[in-house]
């Protein structure tokens, strides 16, 4: 299994509730796609970014897919229009 994690610092953050939902949205949509969790920072830190989503994949191969899936597209362009910066890790993992 990949987690692929990812941090986003939005441009407007009267953008945060829309912008979960259309990042949850995903959910049950796409195969492979084992797991979406996508959450405002609650801690408000200097460290903090605005919102992060959690996603967990059967495989790579489920990785590359969900990357060019038509789910995922629109959802992928929402993103590049309403964050300022984004930082993301992926890794593989025994479980969930």
């Amino acid at each position: 299994m990949v987690r692929h994690i990812v941090m986003y610092w939005l441009k407007d953050k009267e953008k945060i509730g829309e912008t979960v939902a259309i990042l949850n949205s995903m959910r049950g949509k796409i195969p492979g796609l084992l797991k979406v969790e996508a959450a405002k920072d609650e801690t408000n830190s200097p460290r903090s970014c605005d919102l992060c989503l959690h996603t967990v994949l059967e495989s790579r191969e489920a990785l590359e897919a969900y990357i060019a899936h038509p789910v995922h597209v629109p959802v992928k362009e929402h993103m590049h229009s309403v964050m300022e910066r984004s930082a993301s890790a992926d890794f593989e993992v025994d479980a969930i």
